[in-house]
């Protein structure tokens, strides 16, 4: 640990799940309990769901047989045309297919510490800088360190265990929650063989007969399994238990490292399949490898690659970032905000780079890559009306640009599937995507024919998540990322688009059905969903289509796709606003069923959109607050970051730092108790910060990161905006190497609530273009090579040229 690191420390081991500190290396996870008795590591892997590949084919052909398709569509447009709204809801909902599939738990380790109920406990700690769990305890002389980190370079969850003064002994045990078939026990380790449900269904659908549903053998020539492998060094003495563990006695030091090997990680890598022996031979290998190596030689390896990768960009509010920290009493103490600023800012930069890296598997789900539970809430899966986003909203501005990339592999399946669901289910081009998907690449609509229409029968999916591969272009300027990446991705979502949209008979072209995620309207006193063009339709639709012609012209092309675009985006429908000034929800002035709902699905087009601007468009500025002045503060955590980055666009630092005080305070209530969607009950943050509603969903924690990043600079305008919406409360503070749109980075610090000075980078990008940098009052622009930077005074003003970075 470096004097400069931030760590989160616990004086004692964690008593249930969400006290555990959470590592991972984008495949392997951990939540590490701590203890100097029976301590618990429970591990996942991110591959490891239930479900099959064919599963997402089999649904749609079985919606087809059912009647779902292009002429029923057409009934449900009459219908809603003819006012008739309960025909198109029940026309509408057998467009709705099962379920996605579920993000299982995979295994948990328990290391047991003979006499350790007798040991004096130091507490435990969580290195934001390193991520690294450690613990300790002294035990009858006996001083006893404990270190896990999952390893990126090795691909395995590492332990160990130093005495100093004395040996101790322990037991070693290994075990699932899943269909173990397979169990192989030696004085260097242990392997699982380990079968996974072909079918998971989420808590919310109770009545599904069997939840978790296992197969007798492969699936259509898929095999779900996985091989679990740890291995151990000691210089003590190894035998086996009767239990199928490991006992280890009179050890100075132990090593213990644990790798995976799934049928699911190969689908998702693209590799051919491998039989059930292979995965055993290949987990072994990969754990032994690592153990070969030493601990030593491990950890330094291991911390090298995390600080690569965090150590570049930081943020502190106010005097404190570096030291140790007690996160009951400093942290969720409330006693200093601008501290937990920094924390949070930090942790969630942590949860990022620990649960999406690049080709390690598919990117954070709703739980980032922890779970212990074999019905997580939602499924733990991918809710794409929001959730999803906000995980990645911040991942460029916070330099992990890197750990966008997994997000885009699970698109590339997203896109393969609803290019077939596009056609069979609504007689369009391109692809579509719906509120949820899976690492499968579902793309239906889900609900099983119950789901409300709000959220199950919503087809914009595609479009919002298309808004992440123009971000990353965006921020990077990587011509081949948008060549090869981005523009299938964005011209497949515009072609289903421009199909999707439906003249009116007068000149416009509407959405039809359309809704506005997760909220309803009333209609003479009734509760509805469906209507046409509800506001975030047209927002996405008029970013996906001004993004795809951007594109093309930086790429040089000039096609029908392109033509057909420009003709369309005159017809698009202007944002609506209401005859009380407000940013309206639907394209008609209805009343909301819920005027305090947490979805602020309109406001989209505000962020991340960046359509409605308090400089370019200050009347919608204007009525976009006073929407969310309706809306209200508190709900839950994902809920609170969108309405404090909303708030930060919209530069009302006061109400968004009243906000972020909300969102960070320790959750009042039972968190295995699940509160009710409405918001009635809000939320909070668990003492290992998880952010909770409850239930447990890392997007707030994600959304909080990149929250306090918008609160201090902005870049979405084309110009670097420094303290656009920073509150009086956070005078003092610094930041290094946050990113900015057009190849930029940039480092500032302020004081009294003034920037004190700034240095500014061009990464990469066009040495053309002009650099506009903006503060308070304060613009200048500027011009900047390639690989060169610039320092500028409190006023903007350069303190010499450009010099190479």
């Amino acid at each position: 640990m470096h004097s400069s690191d931030l760590v989160l420390s616990w004086p004692a081991p964690a008593a249930d799940w969400t006290e555990a500190a959470p590592v991972g290396n984008g495949r392997i996870g951990a939540m590490v309990f701590g203890g100097a008795g029976r301590s618990r590591i429970q591990i996942n892997d991110s591959t490891v769901w239930s479900g099959t590949p064919g599963g997402p084919a089999a649904a749609l052909a079985a919606l087809r047989a059912q009647g779902a398709g292009p002429q029923r569509l057409e009934e449900v447009r009459a219908a809603l045309r003819a006012g008739d709204q309960d025909t198109a809801e029940s026309l509408l909902m057998t467009f709705e297919g099962p379920y996605t599939q579920e993000y299982l738990p995979y295994a948990d380790l328990y290391l047991t510490v003979t006499g350790g109920e007798r040991a004096a406990y130091h507490g435990r700690t969580l290195d934001l800088d390193t991520a690294v769990a450690e613990d300790g305890f002294g035990l009858d002389g006996t001083a006893v360190r404990r270190r896990v980190w999952a390893d990126a370079v090795t691909g395995g969850l590492c332990t160990t265990l130093d005495a100093a003064g004395g040996t101790v002994d322990l037991s070693v045990e290994l075990c699932t929650p899943l269909r173990e078939v397979l169990r192989t026990v030696a004085v260097d380790g242990i392997t699982l063989g380990i079968e996974i449900p072909v079918d998971g269904a989420p808590a919310h659908e109770p009545e599904v007969a069997e939840p978790l549903y296992y197969a007798d053998g492969p699936v259509d020539g898929y095999d779900p399994f996985g091989a679990l492998a740890l291995t151990l060094h000691t210089d003590g003495t190894t035998t086996l238990d009767d239990e199928g563990g490991l006992l280890v006695t009179g050890a100075t030091h132990v090593l213990l490292t644990l790798a995976s090997s799934t049928a699911a990680d190969r689908h998702w890598r693209g590799t051919p399949a491998v039989d059930r022996a292979a995965h055993l031979g290949a987990a072994r290998a990969v754990a032994a490898r690592a153990a070969a190596q030493g601990a030593d030689r491990l950890l330094k390896d291991h911390e090298a690659d995390v600080r690569g990768l965090l150590g570049t960009t930081s943020l502190r509010i106010g005097p404190r970032r570096s030291g140790t920290y007690d996160v009951a009493r400093d942290i969720l103490g409330g006693g200093d905000e601008l501290l937990t600023a920094t924390v949070l800012f930090q942790l969630g930069r942590h949860l990022l780079a620990t649960a999406s890296r690049p080709h390690t598997g598919p990117p954070a789900n709703l739980q980032g890559i922890w779970n212990a539970d074999l019905r997580p809430a939602w499924s733990s899966n991918y809710t794409i009306n929001i959730n999803t986003q906000m995980n990645y909203w911040g991942a460029e501005a916070v330099g992990l640009g890197a750990c966008h990339e997994p997000l885009f592999d699970l698109l590339d399946r997203m896109a393969s599937q609803g290019a077939q669901v596009a056609r069979q289910l609504y007689g369009a081009r391109g692809w579509v995507a719906h509120h949820n998907t899976d690492p499968w690449g579902w793309a239906l609509p889900v609900g099983m024919g119950h789901g409300n229409p709000s959220w199950a029968l919503w087809m914009m999916g595609g479009a919002w998540l298309s808004q992440h591969l123009w971000d990353h272009y965006d921020f990077t300027r990587d011509p081949d990322f948008l060549r090869e990446r981005a523009w299938p991705l964005l011209s497949g979502c515009a072609e289903f688009l421009l199909d999707w949209l439906v003249d009116d008979g007068t000149g416009h072209l509407d959405t039809l059905p359309s809704t506005s995620p997760e909220n309803l309207f009333l209609a003479d006193g009734t509760p509805r969903s469906l209507t046409r063009s509800a506001t975030m339709d047209l927002a996405l639709i008029r970013a996906t289509f001004e993004r795809t012609l951007k594109a093309a012209e930086l790429l040089g092309l000039d096609t029908p796709l392109t033509g057909e675009i420009r003709a369309a985006l005159p017809r698009l429908r202007p944002l609506p606003v209401s005859a009380a000034g407000r940013l309206q929800e639907w394209a008609e002035d209805h009343t909301e069923a819920d005027p305090h709902h947490r979805h602020l699905s309109h406001l989209s087009a505000v962020h991340p959109l960046g359509l409605v601007d308090p400089d370019t468009t200050p009347e919608l500025a204007a009525a976009a607050r006073r929407s969310m002045d309706r809306r209200g503060p508190g709900a839950m955590g994902w809920s609170w970051s969108w309405k404090i980055v909303l708030r930060a666009w919209l530069r009302d630092a006061a109400t968004a730092r009243s906000l972020f005080l909300e969102a960070a305070r320790p959750l009042d209530g039972d968190s295995a108790v699940d509160a009710p969607v409405d918001g009635s009950r809000w939320g909070g943050l668990l003492p290992n910060l998880f952010s909770t509603h409850p239930p447990f969903q890392i997007d707030g924690n994600y959304g909080l990161m990149a929250a306090v990043a918008e609160m201090v600079l902005q870049s979405h305008t084309g110009t670097l905006h420094l303290l656009p919406a920073l509150p009086a409360q956070w005078a003092d503070g610094e930041a290094r190497d946050l990113r900015c749109r057009g190849g930029l980075a940039v480092d500032f610090a302020w004081t009294g609530g003034a920037l004190t000075g700034a240095t500014v980078r061009r990464l990469t990008g066009d040495a053309a273009e002009t650099v506009r940098i903006r503060h308070r009052d304060d613009e200048t622009g500027l011009r900047l090579p390639a690989g060169h930077q610039i320092e500028l005074d409190a006023a903007l003003r350069p303190r010499g040229e450009p010099v190479p970075c």
